[in-house]
């Protein structure tokens, strides 16, 4: 398979795996989406306890309109809450409460187990190219988002 074969099949198996581990994610929770879960990841790793609608949605690559349905429905769960900033009501803040805290302490062990059988046959170089690949592909899909310029110019 030549260079061009190997990118083509690497676009295909990366939309097919999203897809794919989305459904086993969704199997492993049945209060919880796999989308859910990557929304409260990425609230967890932010750097503000709070972060607004607009940068969630940035952070996971999804609508504004998305992130906040799927945040309207955590919060009638009870693991978030959403609040209007203090400077601008227009802004809506995202908080995860203390009942998701707890929830994900629960659940940290079937998340392990997922990771692990997950990354079975891995071993650290496998696992250190892999992840320098993809912080490679989102650092260019990053690029390609903002850029304005034609591609066949460049």
């Amino acid at each position: 398979m030549d260079e061009t074969e190997q990118q083509a099949y690497i676009l295909g198996a990366v939309l097919t795996l999203a897809n794919r581990l989305q459904v086993l994610g969704d199997q492993l929770d049945d209060q919880m989406t796999m989308k859910q879960w990557l929304l409260i990841a990425v609230i967890l790793k932010s750097s503000s306890p709070a972060p607004t609608l607009s940068e969630v949605s940035e952070m996971i690559g999804s609508s504004r309109q998305n992130v906040k349905k799927m945040a309207l429905l955590l919060e009638q769960q009870g693991f978030v809450a959403l609040t209007k900033d203090s400077r601008d009501a227009r802004v809506l803040r995202v908080q995860l409460t203390d009942k998701c805290r707890v929830y994900f302490a629960g659940r940290s062990e079937r998340e392990g187990h997922f990771m692990k059988a997950l990354f079975q046959s891995f071993d650290a170089e496998l696992t250190r190219g892999l992840f320098h690949g993809l912080t490679r592909l989102t650092e260019n899909i990053a690029r390609m988002e903002t850029d304005t310029s034609d591609p066949e110019k460049e």
